[in-house]
């Protein structure tokens, strides 16, 4: 995954850094880290460390929503991994995946802890066969659309956006029950099946693996 450039007019690109856990045994599925990254986002948005004036992500996550919206998923594993927990975070995980979220920051600007990780290479599978996860009470739908050809990473950043939309812009009364049951999320491809009222899509910038305006996500309570 490259790194994107700025927009014309735009004064200082600003990024949130997702890092997933990618150890070689037992390595995660493509699927896992997709769920836990639309968790961790999230999870850092509600966090009272951004919902309290005070709080530490408080002033970088207002920095970041005030540009245009970024995320970049770098992948880690072992002594890497275990040394970004020196930075404030929030994590999520999924079967064997684990995704760390971190403040916003200046995209060029990345702590040193999370600069030296690998951007893009982060391309992972799904045993064959899986199931599609049941639809669930509380349960965020993200639906990956078909014929969309995307990395794990990138797809990662996707249905953060995903997450990140629904929290912002569905109903109080969805969102809520979903804050209440812990967040859940599953994951899969598909068209989407909810009108577009009822629904967040994704619209990608076009900076990475993906031309601009393309719709890769759409996001939803399908329960």
């Amino acid at each position: 995954m490259t790194t994107p450039s700025a927009l014309p007019g735009e004064d200082e690109p600003w990024a949130l850094s997702l890092v997933a856990r990618v150890e070689r045994a037992p390595a995660p599925t493509h699927t896992d880290v997709l769920v836990a990254a639309a968790r961790a986002v999230v999870l850092l948005l509600t966090d009272e460390r951004t919902t309290a004036a005070d709080g530490a992500f408080h002033d970088a996550v207002a920095a970041w929503r005030g540009r245009r919206i970024r995320k970049i998923t770098r992948r880690a594993r072992g002594v890497r991994w275990e040394r970004t927990a020196e930075l404030p975070h929030v994590e999520a995980r999924s079967g064997d995946a684990a995704v760390r979220a971190f403040a916003p920051h200046p995209r060029d600007d990345v702590p040193p802890l999370l600069k030296p990780l690998q951007v893009g290479g982060l391309d992972l599978t799904d045993p064959e066969g899986s199931p599609v996860p049941p639809t669930a009470p509380g349960v965020l739908t993200i639906r990956l659309h078909p014929g969309v050809r995307m990395s794990t990473g990138k797809a990662a950043a996707q249905v953060g956006h995903a997450a990140q939309l629904a929290w912002e812009r569905l109903p109080a009364l969805l969102t809520s029950a979903w804050a209440a049951g812990g967040f859940g999320v599953r994951v899969l491809t598909g068209a989407p099946v909810l009108p577009a009222d009822e629904r967040v899509d994704v619209r990608d910038g076009g900076f990475t693996e993906v031309p601009p305006g393309t719709v890769t996500a759409s996001a939803g309570f399908e329960d």
